[in-house]
């Protein structure tokens, strides 16, 4: 039987995908249906029929699954967060077999995967968000998020994810879009003003940096909202105006106008004071991260002879996380804001052993040049820590991270199918690691951090 469109059939759903769909077979066939969780029973109405698969509709539920569950998110229009529907216990077994599998199929059957370390809080815990901003049929303001594989935003601006004060904040500057009839950024014609909402607030210090993505380089009666908002909320320590006129996917763009305040917050992780830039990297979720750094430090076992390499650095937090027990730490990032964040990160936290220089990890002529300059002599790190991005890294990279021979690279990933590809390389380069550790930074959502030791393979070829 080959499924057609608008074919009706009954069936269990048997998985679920890290995107929240629900996983049914029909003779064979896969079938992708939203809003289904294992073990429920659903009259599914086929809405799009595929060679390899299928996406179908629940109709009806003939019965419902035992592991669904209710209250941590009630939206009905937001499908952002993939297991909403599930318990906290079975989303993290699926994320931690999601690992597992990842890692067989890239061939790394002999990795252990250890148990995931869960997230301390699953609500409330995201110290970033970015909020596009569209209007509806009738006019009204909508606030939220892009529904999966699509640029319509569904209304999220009391997503349970956030901390209570992002959802104040939005409905104040909802009220104040109202009133002053504020346009809204069009993608197709290209008109319009507001493009995104951009919040970011200190877990410790509860500092909330404000940026307002515009199509432009003002914003009407910017007095007024600030004005509004310095008096309702204190903790806003800054708004910002981000410039972004061009027509892309990029939230930010390269020029921030201060309208109030400083144009950074403070937080602390990993025992360190951070300065945070809009546009600089911090991990969203403090407490989880919290543990992974303390894992992460754990596996660089640094001591006071070696020399620690920091590479995807950011504002430094990994790096200066390890400096009290490393000999010297350099780190490097491409994002030059980020970079004096880190120079400034050091000097208030009183840390005189690290350093932190402009660099493009892809480009590995050149990665290293700002800081051999500086020290006049070519660097030799004891260790380097890796924190790329969703993309991973290169093979080129991987390459020149072993010439230069550490003795073990802790790699930090935010994706575990580029982490299992890039560990294939390293492997190959004569680094391998045979422990994995899966961390929960963002519950109710399909995404999963890890991090893995990878040591020097003893006999490899010095001169890879």
């Amino acid at each position: 039987m080959i499924l057609k469109k608008n074919d009706v059939f009954s069936a269990e759903i048997i998985d679920i995908t890290n995107l929240g769909f629900g996983v049914a077979r029909v003779d064979g066939q896969v079938v992708f249906v939203s809003g289904t969780v294992p073990g429920d029973v659903v009259k599914i109405k086929i809405i799009k029929a595929g060679g390899s698969y299928s996406v179908g509709r629940a109709e009806e539920f003939i019965s419902y699954s035992e592991k669904r569950v209710t209250g941590r998110c009630d939206s009905s229009v937001c499908k952002s967060c993939a297991y909403k529907c599930l318990s906290y216990e079975y989303e993290k077994s699926l994320k931690e077999e999601t690992v597992r599998q990842i890692f067989k199929k890239a061939g790394l059957s002999d990795v252990e995967i250890m148990p995931l370390v869960g997230s301390p809080t699953e609500r409330g815990y995201r110290n970033k968000a970015q909020y596009p901003v569209a209007m509806d049929k009738n006019g009204g303001y909508v606030i939220g998020f892009y529904a999966p594989k699509s640029h319509r935003v569904t209304e999220a601006a009391d997503c349970p994810l956030a901390p209570e004060v992002f959802s104040k904040i939005i409905e104040a500057l909802r009220g104040f879009f109202e009133k002053n009839k504020v346009s809204v950024y069009d993608e197709e014609s290209g008109d319009g003003l507001i493009r995104h909402i951009y919040l970011r607030r200190g877990e410790i210090s509860g500092e909330v940096l404000l940026t307002l993505v515009m199509n432009g380089t003002s914003l009407p009666h910017a007095d007024e909202l600030v004005s509004i908002l310095s008096e309702k909320f204190p903790e806003i320590v800054g708004i910002l105006l981000n410039v972004n006129t061009e027509n892309t996917n990029i939230i930010l763009g390269d020029r921030f106008i201060t309208l109030f305040g400083r144009d950074y917050i403070f937080d602390t992780l990993g025992g360190v004071t951070l300065k945070i830039t809009a546009p600089s990297f911090y991990q969203v979720n403090h407490d989880a991260s919290e543990l992974l750094y303390a894992k992460a430090k754990e596996l660089a076992a640094p001591t006071k002879s070696d020399l620690l390499l920091d590479l995807y650095c950011g504002a430094g937090s990994i790096g200066l996380s390890m400096a009290d027990e490393a000999g010297e730490v350099i780190g490097v990032e491409i994002v030059e804001s980020a970079v004096e964040c880190a120079k400034f990160n050091a000097e208030i936290n009183h840390i005189f052993n690290a350093s932190f220089y402009a660099g493009d990890a892809s480009d590995t002529k050149k990665i290293l040049e700002p800081a051999e300059k500086a020290r006049g002599e070519k660097i030799k790190p004891d260790i380097v820590i890796l924190d790329p991005p969703r993309g991973g890294t290169t093979e080129e990279l991987i390459e020149h991270i072993a010439s230069l021979a550490p003795k073990r690279v802790v790699y930090i990933s935010c994706n575990p199918s580029t982490l299992a590809r890039d560990m294939v390389v390293f492997k190959k380069y004569g680094y391998e690691g045979d422990k994995v550790t899966p961390f929960d930074l963002f519950p109710l959502t399909g995404h999963v951090e890890s991090v893995v030791c990878l040591n020097k393979i003893i006999g490899a070829n010095k001169n890879v």
